[in-house]
């Protein structure tokens, strides 16, 4: 088999399993461990997939620009967000994460439910704007603009006081075996660490986001309490997940 036709092979497979094993390949196609190893190196340089212990994930799409997301697969989100809100109670404090899926979850918070809301996203508090029984504590820091949230230092300093009852997380891909990640390192550090500091942490997801990897962990799906997706997702992919822990809350 040729380079070029091992390595489209290879895309296939992700496409197919969503990861792909290197002894597995060797073994298929009758040729080194260290072939299939140097090809997926290269094909993780031109950015075709995401190299991990082992073999290789597919690449989550990049996500476009916070004002183009909010325009995005927004009925799957809104039931998203219903699920999150059934989560929440009266008189606890809940870390908001960026993103429009959290932005979401505002919308959908009753105007009269009384909670403490602490997020690193200036543009979540600012929805939080006309929710009176709602008191915002907004983490200062760097502005990462491409999420609008804050992070670096001043961010993980302030971040260290707190002790949530609820988080909700936002991640740009989700692997069984590789866990949360995103296309950010300042970012992923921000985001574990509040998983870390909350008392218990749920991940919505849309479905495009499921079995794909970004470059930055965040964390393994057992430290989370639970993910959401909405009820169209396959049996066969939410089993995965399960089998590594997971407590599959479906919208």
């Amino acid at each position: 088999m040729l380079t070029e036709q091992r390595r489209r092979q290879i895309l296939d497979v992700l496409k197919r399993d969503g990861r792909a094993v290197a002894g597995e390949l060797a073994r298929l196609w009758g040729v080194s461990e260290d072939t299939i190893r140097r090809d997926m190196r290269d094909m993780a340089s031109a950015g075709l997939l995401k190299r991990v212990h082992g073999g290789a994930l597919p690449v989550a799409a990049p996500l476009p620009a916070l004002s183009v997301r909010r325009g995005l697969a927004t009925e799957e989100k809104r039931r998203l967000a219903a699920a999150a809100v059934r989560l929440i109670s009266p008189g606890q404090v809940v870390f908001l994460d960026g993103g429009t899926t959290t932005a979401e979850i505002v919308r959908q918070i009753p105007r009269d439910m009384v909670l403490t809301v602490v997020t690193h996203a200036p543009t979540i508090a600012s929805e939080l704007e006309s929710h009176t029984a709602v008191e915002v504590v907004l983490i200062g820091g760097r502005v990462y603009k491409h999420s609008m949230v804050a992070v670096g230092p001043t961010a993980l300093a302030a971040i260290e006081r707190l002790r949530p009852d609820v988080f909700f997380l936002g991640a740009t891909a989700v692997h069984a075996t590789d866990g949360l990640t995103t296309g950010d390192f300042e970012e992923a550090a921000i985001k574990r660490r509040i998983l870390e500091r909350s008392l218990a942490t749920y991940c919505p997801l849309t479905l495009d986001k499921l079995d794909s990897a970004s470059p930055f962990g965040i964390a393994s799906i057992p430290e989370l309490t639970g993910i959401i997706v909405v009820s169209e997702a396959e049996d066969a992919v939410l089993d995965g997940y399960r089998a590594r822990g997971a407590n599959v809350i479906l919208a």
